[in-house]
């Protein structure tokens, strides 16, 4: 590669990138504590993406059936990944185990395609 070029970013039809937003308001009263998000991301979601995504925390907002603005903390997990049936699976896997451990109405999921770079 010449000098001061730039790698070209690689672009595959089939990689996206999935985000899963989770909520941590417990209906009823309560939150999702750290040890309890923390025991989730290490049992549920890394054994089905090993080869690594990405947590951050958030602030989500929105408005309920009532037009009540709604704040919550929540937590974002990212993976970039090849697009398939067993992804799809995982997904859900892990989206249907938050919202019965911590009785959610739903989880976010938000898929769009990638094009990947790195720089090395």
């Amino acid at each position: 590669m010449a000098p001061g070029s730039a790698p070209a970013a690689v672009a595959h039809a089939d990689t996206v990138a999935d985000r899963l937003f989770f909520g941590r308001s417990i209906p009823g009263g309560g939150m999702v504590t750290d040890e309890e998000w923390a025991a989730f991301l290490r049992d549920v979601v890394t054994p089905r993406f090993p080869d690594g995504l990405s947590v951050w925390r958030a602030e989500g907002q929105w408005l309920d059936s009532r037009g009540t603005l709604e704040h919550e903390q929540s937590m974002v997990v990212e993976v970039i990944h090849a697009a398939s049936p067993q992804v799809d699976a995982a997904l859900r896997d892990i989206a249907d185990e938050y919202k019965r451990r911590f009785r959610q109405d739903a989880v976010l999921r938000i898929t769009t395609p990638v094009r990947m770079r790195f720089y090395e």
